[in-house]
């Protein structure tokens, strides 16, 4: 199997299933979304169709839809796709964050080590409060986020703390993060992912590893994951990057998948992102499992824009528009159960929808290092329809 067609899922998804065609009598829709390109990549659906919703759901993508609507939304010359999941965010740092991705049409994310223990029930609050599916990666480092570094005093990666922080906020904390930089960790990395592991094992949760800039060798900390478990900045270049120093993947990194170990872009805004890393890892055919932006309330300032703008980034790549709608729904949608009928325009599925414009143009995009590259297409944000009802826009 090559990687175009995991991008576009082999075998059925764990999501929701066709449900038959709705009776004449059942025939009346809270919304169509009317003449848009739809992309369904779990359908593998890439045509112009109408898009019908009631009570909250998807009841039906067809050619034509003429039963009676409360309501209806032209998408017209527009990409009608599955609520977009970020795996990769902040969003839980600052209570405008829900409703601010959600606009960029996130329907669901995760904040990804924002909070540890000691702080977690701030961003609990926030992420309870989201309009959207939102839930909480813990930073095994108690203290969360910390200028001189989450866990370079060794004594933060508290493994009872986040054990006990996970068990007082059971339904929003669904893994752990380890953000292994030296900067962060110091030479800590392989202690403190270990300590994440312990932490996590309890529950059956996975761990979410910050690659890149490691005091370790990446090959020394990929073996200690666990089929499930996700590596985010996969395109962070030496001194700890996925490929050696002639272009080629190392063998752990091709093991690592094979065993299942999610491998996640994580845009962000320092030393998580370089073209030439880039280039050399999309022409060894490693592509992306998921997509995610390492978001935050001033992310629009920077490089990372917004999920559209950095999905638009592969283009250049090889990756078509499908194939990274696939990354930033279905695929994602697989990493955590809570999205598992999520990432799909499936009838019965909710009805969360990101309707997207595709640019044609010359655009730039930002790496990390203020390297720049154009491209001839972008995804723009359009609208969101988050349980079937339209998000108001600003």
């Amino acid at each position: 199997m090559n990687r175009r067609e995991v991008l576009w899922a082999a075998g059925s998804p764990a999501l929701v299933g066709w449900a038959g065609p709705v009776a004449a009598q059942q025939r009346r829709f809270d919304l169509v979304i009317k003449g848009g390109r739809v992309i369904g990549p779990s359908l593998r659906l890439d045509a112009v169709r109408d898009v019908g919703v009631a009570a909250g759901r998807i009841t039906a993508v067809e050619p034509t839809i003429d039963a009676a609507a409360a309501a209806t939304l032209d998408a017209r010359g527009k990409l009608v796709v599955p609520g977009l999941i970020d795996i990769h965010t902040h969003a839980a740092r600052d209570a405008a964050g829900p409703a601010l991705c959600l606009r960029d049409g996130v329907t669901g994310f995760i904040d990804a080590g924002s909070a540890g223990a000691d702080n977690l029930d701030p961003a609990v609050a926030i992420v309870r409060a989201a309009p959207q599916t939102g839930r909480i990666l813990v930073n095994i480092g108690r203290g969360g986020i910390l200028p001189d570094g989450d866990t370079k005093d060794l004594s933060l990666a508290d493994v009872g703390a986040a054990r006990a922080a996970i068990e007082r906020h059971r339904d929003y904390v669904v893994g752990i993060k380890a953000r292994l930089s030296e900067t962060v960790v110091g030479k800590n990395d392989i202690e403190v992912l270990k300590r994440a592991q312990q932490a996590a094992e309890p529950f059956g949760l996975g761990v979410m590893i910050h690659m890149g800039q490691s005091a370790s060798p990446l090959r020394d900390l990929l073996p200690i994951l666990k089929t499930g478990d996700i590596v985010t900045h996969m395109f962070a270049p030496p001194p700890n990057a996925i490929v050696d120093g002639d272009g080629r993947l190392f063998p752990e990194v091709l093991a690592a998948r094979r065993r299942g170990i999610v491998f996640d872009v994580g845009n962000g805004v320092r030393d998580h992102i370089r073209w030439d890393i880039v280039e050399q890892v999309m022409r060894e055919g490693f592509w992306p499992d998921t997509f995610s932006t390492d978001w935050n309330v001033m992310s629009r300032t920077t490089g990372v824009v917004d999920f559209p703008n950095c999905m638009s980034k592969l283009f250049g790549y090889g990756m078509s528009v499908p194939e990274a709608i696939a990354c930033a729904t279905v695929n994602a949608a697989r990493t955590f159960e809570v999205f598992r009928d999520r990432g799909t325009l499936n009838v019965g599925a909710p009805a969360d929808v990101a309707i997207l414009e595709l640019r044609e143009g010359e655009f730039e995009f930002l790496d990390n290092y203020e390297n720049k590259i154009k491209g001839r297409q972008r995804l723009f944000p359009s609208e969101t329809v988050l349980a079937g009802a339209r998000v108001p826009r600003q």
